[in-house]
């Protein structure tokens, strides 16, 4: 017997195949927010864990930062206190340097002459005096130069002819000179005991001819 089926049978399977269709979309839809949702948490979790970690960073730069001022304040502080101690130690031992420079005067100068002044600046020292001879105020450079571990450098300034009456009312020719020479420190002696090469010692004759 053979059957025949009169009802639209091919628009019954198209509506089927639409409603599968649209539930495959809406499955598929679903579960991609579903998806978009789970990356979203987790995005989220990551954003939240890296705040955190960069609050205990900041934190602990700004931590870092106030340890750096302080060890900076007590590198100054202590550069100070150094300065002011090497200050008192300088004072104390530059005020028995005049003793030492009054002996060495006396250790250096030859018979022949006097000194009229004395003055010290800084670290240079004035000397003017009298002579009874040229030769005398050489071997008085020379001494200086030479001989002595507080006077370095010496340099004659002038030197000149100077007549004084005597007491028998006769003349004398004296030299009236003045020179300077650098004075070491204390502190200068330890750094270097011999004083190092000194400069030549100008002539006192060729000085004489050039004032006479």
């Amino acid at each position: 017997m053979i059957l025949i089926n009169l009802l639209p049978h091919r628009e019954e399977r198209r509506k089927r195949r639409e409603k599968a269709f649209i539930a495959g979309l809406v499955v598929a839809a679903a579960l991609g927010l579903a998806v978009v949702g789970i990356w979203y948490l987790i995005l989220q979790q990551m954003i939240a864990g890296q705040q955190q970690r960069n609050s205990f960073l900041t934190a602990e730069i700004q931590k870092l930062e106030l340890q750096i001022k302080d060890i900076a304040s007590l590198r100054s502080d202590i550069e100070s206190l150094k300065a002011r101690q090497k200050a008192v130690e300088d004072l104390q031992i530059d005020r028995n340097v005049p003793v030492y420079l009054l002996n060495e005067l006396v250790r250096q100068t030859p018979e022949g002459i006097y000194f009229t002044s004395v003055k010290q600046d800084g670290q240079v020292l004035t000397v003017s005096g009298i002579a009874q001879t040229n030769e005398r105020v050489s071997e008085l450079l020379r001494n200086t130069n030479n001989n002595s571990p507080w006077l370095v450098k010496p340099e004659l300034i002038e030197i000149k002819v100077a007549s004084v009456q005597a007491a028998t009312r006769d003349q004398r020719r004296l030299f009236d000179f003045s020179m300077k020479v650098s004075v070491k420190r204390p502190q200068d002696q330890a750094a270097a005991p011999d004083g190092g090469a000194s400069a030549p010692v100008p002539s006192a004759t060729s000085a004489v001819e050039k004032k006479v």
